[in-house]
């Protein structure tokens, strides 16, 4: 068994395994200084693992795509249902069956979308979430000072004589 870093979060072995387009339910996490069995749910927004992750603001910009992913994933959700329910309801409104009016082609249209909109949505969804667990590992690994005094920005210019010269920016963290 690899040894781990005294202050990492760890998620579930089957969770880490995860792969672009997994399953869109709700990771486990083993947090700081747990034992081995006392994995705790990120919740479906990972709100559960925020806390743990404060100190990171890489990792908490990798948690909220992750929480902004999950509210595209719940919106097309609704979408989906919405459609398809506004068709169902169409082919007995008007007591005779119609199965291909025209507001049912747009719901169908609008059903087609979200569906073709999920497989979008959901292709990174979970990267997102594991990003964020590597990005808050790595700080602990590599000791926040480092992490701290790395530049914000990067550029190249040109000086007056005409030499590239190259800018670095820091920002408080």
């Amino acid at each position: 068994m690899a040894q781990q870093v005294p202050g990492s979060v760890r998620l579930l072995p089957e969770d880490e395994a995860r792969g672009l387009g997994g399953p869109q339910h709700n990771f486990d996490f083993l947090p700081p200084g747990a034992s081995s069995d006392n994995y705790q749910t990120a919740g479906f927004f990972g709100q559960k693992l925020r806390p743990y992750l404060a100190g990171n603001t890489a990792a908490l910009a990798h948690l909220n795509e992750y929480r902004r992913q999950k509210t595209f994933f719940l919106i097309d959700r609704l979408v989906a249902v919405g459609s398809f329910s506004l068709y169902g309801e169409q082919i007995l409104g008007n007591g005779d069956r119609q199965y291909f009016n025209s507001t049912q082609q747009i719901a169908v249209g609008v059903f087609v979308t979200s569906l073709l909109a999920t497989v979008f949505i959901n292709r990174n969804t979970n990267s997102h979430l594991q990003r964020a667990v590597k990005s808050y590992n790595n700080n602990v690994v590599h000791g926040g000072i480092w992490q701290r005094l790395q530049p914000a920005a990067m550029g190249f210019a040109a000086a007056s004589t005409g030499q590239p010269l190259l800018s670095l920016r820091w920002a408080l963290r």
